[in-house]
């Protein structure tokens, strides 16, 4: 009788241990849900946008991009890392690339004749779009409506807090076709160099779309000629080429400034 007995408390010490553990469990696992960072608001005309596009929670996901940009005289492979925003140029003649501090140009024949500083991460802004018009630091407001051959495009002007990026004086106005919210226009000002906000907008539009698992990115985007918002012809373009998105982060050493480049700093304004 008294093993009986034994049995039986011991027993009910161990199911109430078992209890307590996985009260335990319970308790810790509740701070992280109320610690959960809450979704950020967009206006309702970016957020229909993003979701067309696939949506900025897959986008999110994602963490390594790779895309090829086909040149005349040489093509360009670009390699971004979109959370560290990290990047990386190669062509046959240089590379160039931003490790996390410092931006470096690696080319041994002297035969890049722009600024790495302003070019290296550009036509990845340019590739990303809309998603990257959800980073930290924007602003969001109206602007009026886009008119091309008589069909009318709404957008929304985008400028950046003070401090953000290298040229936080730059607007963006993206512009979308009202019946697919797809991206349909980027109208754009550039301040680099000057330090002064520039009331020329030039114009690019986004016509033709490529799916790479399960995000809408710009297959090719031309520049247009323009005067003021009106727009003339086609002026440009470009294609962007085997595009590869993927969870898996490249190797923080692919980033690296080569032992030979040179570190390049932003241009002070004249």
């Amino acid at each position: 009788m008294q093993k009986i007995i034994g049995f039986l408390l011991l027993l009910f010490i161990m199911i109430t241990a078992c209890a307590e553990k996985a009260s335990q469990k319970e308790a810790k696992a509740e701070p992280a849900e109320r610690s959960a960072i809450p979704q950020k608001v967009y206006p309702p005309a970016l957020q229909e946008m993003l979701d067309v596009h696939g949506g900025i929670d897959l986008w999110r996901s994602l963490r390594g991009l790779v895309f090829e940009i086909p040149r005349a005289d040489h093509d360009e492979i670009h390699t971004v890392d979109l959370y560290s925003r990290q990047d990386r140029v190669d062509t046959q003649e240089y590379s160039m690339g931003f490790d996390g501090t410092d931006v470096w140009l690696l080319d041994e024949n002297s035969r890049y004749e722009g600024d790495p500083v302003f070019y290296h991460n550009l036509m990845f802004y340019f590739f990303a779009m809309p998603f990257v018009l959800a980073d930290e630091g924007i602003v969001y407001d109206e602007t009026e409506d886009l008119v091309f051959k008589d069909s009318y495009y709404p957008g929304i002007r985008i400028s950046y807090q003070t401090g953000v990026g290298t040229s936080p004086k730059d607007e963006y106005f993206v512009h979308y076709d009202p019946e697919t919210h797809q991206m349909a226009w980027l109208g754009y000002t550039v301040t680099y160099r000057t330090g002064e906000k520039s009331d020329e907008i030039k114009w690019l539009r986004y016509k033709s779309w490529q799916e790479v698992n399960g995000i809408f990115l710009p297959d090719t985007i031309t520049w247009y000629h323009y005067e003021g918002r009106k727009l003339l012809e086609p002026k440009s373009s470009i294609s962007f080429r085997n595009v590869e998105l993927s969870k898996k982060p490249r190797s923080v050493d692919f980033y690296k400034k080569p032992e030979q480049a040179g570190i390049f700093k932003a241009q002070e304004a004249e």
